[in-house]
């Protein structure tokens, strides 16, 4: 019933951009906090930014400044707009939901930056 779908991963240049969506279905998405985690190979899933559904947001210290996060409750849509990429960005990236002990995961979306 409730589907994430995260889009807009891709092959980027270092100090490119992209933006990645998350789409929700089934699920009332203001209800919930939106998450973007990811994980690269080999290590663990980090989590890189956070928005509440009032729109306050909070980002890990290595994307701070770079990564902005959003979210369009009429849309039941969040977005990761990503610039100044760098290789070490190079992750599949998740969108969560999250109520309480409730969490929804999104399928994933791969970003690869060049070296």
């Amino acid at each position: 019933q409730v589907q994430l779908v995260e889009s807009g991963g891709g092959l980027v240049q270092p100090g490119g951009s992209l933006r990645l969506s998350c789409a929700a279905s089934g699920i009332l998405f203001s209800d919930y906090i939106m998450n973007w985690y990811r994980q690269a190979p080999g290590k663990q899933r980090e989590l890189v930014a956070r928005v509440v559904s009032n729109g306050n947001s909070y980002y890990a210290d290595s994307v701070s400044g770079r990564f902005t996060i959003s979210r369009d409750n009429a849309k039941n849509t969040a977005y990761l707009q990503m610039n100044s990429l760098k290789s070490e960005d190079t992750a599949v990236y998740y969108c969560n939901l999250n109520r309480g002990l409730i969490n929804y995961w999104g399928q994933g979306t791969q970003v690869t930056v060049s070296s």
